[in-house]
């Protein structure tokens, strides 16, 4: 008679990752296609980032929980009772529900992340553990940074734990610091008192991840942590070449299938990466812009915050309809194509300024020259202005013709339509006391565009001026 084969829990946090590191924006549908994948290719359980925007994650986690039919749907419960609420509403409706308290349980992160000695943070986690258990039979007790902290302080908080109603507990290598022997004489000292399912999450910080996890299993762990992609994760492929290997000597098996399912993950993250740094450009500040027919109000409202924007309730409904409206056409879009919508959609008001004419030169053995006419209120303004190009020339012009200098927070251009004859669309934010005005041009010639651009937004500065 052979040998015993051990199941292995295998619990896959690439979407909390992917949602706590902010490294990456993703639509809705590719949040659902990653879950769904995950779920395809046997991981026990799929972990959700901890709730941040209500509104919209409280749809995008209910999804998910719904269509994921195979793992448990695990999330992370924040750091109060009403957290807890917040958490366990959004995964209701998941076959196999499952509440993860995440707590550290070292010194120096107890003091830094929550300002709390020893004692209290047991009371901490007994709080926090008996609120999920109240709203879910599946609890799970993370111990963040385990692997620095105090063996017996450790074993007082996974009690802790376990007598608050958790019905598992995971050791978490926050650090990356243990060698294979070392982790193992942690989990080894925990599994021998804790008496429910215990499992690893180890770091490859130092390129041992799959010895750590294989040495724990070894010890004792019931499961392991893994993510699809990560520098520092425990991934999916190495863990299950390593099995491949050494799964029977070592009498474990897991329900991992990585066939086309996985490699379809993989490419959808490539695909995610492409557009991040090709697709949709990085606006200043870092913060990337990703939205689709999909994205609630709340996200575009964050969208438009995030590229320095504020705008009242009717003007973002305005760009919210908008984005609707292109959407239809193409399935996503960036902050080139928001700047835009802002621009053309919000903020509308009654012309203050308006062009009467323009003239330009350009060369290159002298610098250009242009200039503007404007009227204001039945009077003509003039201004001649000198720069390196014609645009450049007639931005000054305008200036001399207002007699003002507004800092010009962003300049973009590009044809809409092809041909000899296109259109060239331009798009000027200027800021004034702090706050941005972005406006829309389109002309025949590009400095035609932009001259109409600049004019656009500078009377959105020019009529909120007069309202005060």
């Amino acid at each position: 008679m052979g040998a015993r084969i051990r199941k292995i829990t295998v619990s896959d946090y690439t979407l909390r990752e992917m949602g706590e590191s902010g490294s990456s924006r993703l639509l809705f549908k590719e949040k659902l296609a990653i879950a769904l994948g995950i779920d395809r290719y046997g991981a026990d359980v799929i972990e959700l980032p901890e709730v941040k925007s209500l509104k919209e994650d409280r749809i995008i986690f209910r999804t998910i929980a719904q269509s994921v039919r195979g793992a448990a749907v695990a999330i992370p419960v924040g750091r109060s009772a009403e957290d807890v609420a917040v958490a366990a509403e959004c995964i209701r409706s998941a076959m196999r529900p499952r509440l993860i308290v995440s707590l550290p349980v070292s010194t120096v992160q107890m003091e830094y992340m929550y300002r709390l000695k020893a004692p209290k943070m047991l009371d901490k986690i007994r709080e926090l553990v008996t609120a999920a258990r109240a709203l879910c039979e599946d609890v799970e007790f993370e111990a963040l940074d385990a692997t620095r902290c105090d063996l017996e302080f450790l074993k007082q908080a996974c009690a802790a734990a376990k007598e608050s109603g958790a019905t598992s507990l995971t050791l978490s290598d926050s650090a990356g610091i243990m060698l294979p022997e070392e982790f193992a004489q942690v989990v080894k000292a925990l599994k021998a008192e804790a008496g429910i399912a215990l499992f690893a999450k180890v770091s490859d910080k130092i390129s041992l991840a799959v010895a750590d996890a294989l040495s724990a299993i070894q010890a004792g762990a019931d499961g392991v942590k893994v993510a699809v992609s990560g520098s520092e994760a425990l991934t999916v492929d190495s863990f299950s070449e390593a099995l491949k290997i050494k799964g029977d000597a070592l009498g474990i098996k897991t329900n991992i299938r990585l066939t086309e399912i996985h490699s379809d993950i993989e490419s959808l993250l490539r695909k995610i990466n492409v557009r991040r740094q090709d697709e949709e450009e990085l606006i200043p500040g870092g913060a990337a812009v990703f939205l689709d027919s999909e994205s609630t109000v709340q996200q575009v409202s964050d969208a438009v915050k995030s590229l320095g924007y504020d705008l009242s309730d009717d003007d973002l409904g305005k760009v919210y309809e908008a984005l609707q409206r292109l959407c239809e056409q193409k399935s996503s879009i960036g902050s080139k194509e928001l700047d835009a919508i802002i621009a053309s959609t919000a903020m509308q008001v009654p012309a203050t300024f308006k062009l009467k004419s323009y003239i330009g030169t350009m060369s290159n053995k002298v610098n250009s020259v242009t200039n503007v006419i404007l009227e204001r209120d039945g009077q003509k303004l003039s201004g001649t202005g000198t720069g390196g190009g014609p645009i450049d020339s007639a931005f000054m012009a305008i200036e001399q013709c207002i007699g003002h200098h507004y800092e010009l927070d962003d300049f973009q251009i590009q044809a809409v339509t092809e041909g000899k004859e296109s259109l060239g669309s331009a798009l000027v934010r200027l800021r004034s006391n702090g706050k941005l005005y972005s406006g829309n041009g389109l002309s025949s010639d590009i400095c035609g565009a932009s001259i109409r651009a600049y004019i656009n937004a500078l009377n959105k500065i020019a009529y909120e001026e007069s309202q005060r």
